[in-house]
């Protein structure tokens, strides 16, 4: 189990050296002043986040702090976009190919007609 990155071996360690160093009075405040800042980091998270989705437009009001990764977001809003243009050349592509493979086993039976025809005077 992992919480912010720190799995439980870790905290419990933290949690030791906390005691040592501050000592087992002064352990709640800290641990109030560490809520306090974890609450204010996030709630300016939360606002450049906001404040991004705003200036972006109505268009990204979906985004989120993984969508700003540079692969995740060119997946998403430009890959998507084009994605329905791909699937309808592939469907395309598929229809030709099914065409020239009937048009194949045409000629092929045609000319098996033509040979057998030409080899059927020789008998």
């Amino acid at each position: 189990m992992s919480f912010l990155g720190i799995n439980a071996s870790e905290f419990l360690i933290l949690v030791v050296l906390a005691v040592i160093f501050f000592g087992p009075e002064r352990i709640p405040e800290f641990s109030r002043k560490a809520a306090r800042v974890v609450f204010y980091v996030r709630n300016i998270a939360n606002g450049a986040t906001q404040q991004l989705k705003d200036e972006l437009g109505p268009e990204y009001q979906d985004l989120t702090l993984e969508d700003l990764n540079p692969k995740t977001f060119v997946q998403k809003h430009l890959l998507d976009e084009i994605q329905a243009d791909l699937d309808d050349v592939r469907s395309d592509l598929d229809d030709v190919r099914r065409e020239v493979g009937s048009a194949a086993s045409a000629a092929t039976s045609a000319t098996g007609a033509v040979d057998r025809a030409v080899r059927a005077p020789d008998s």
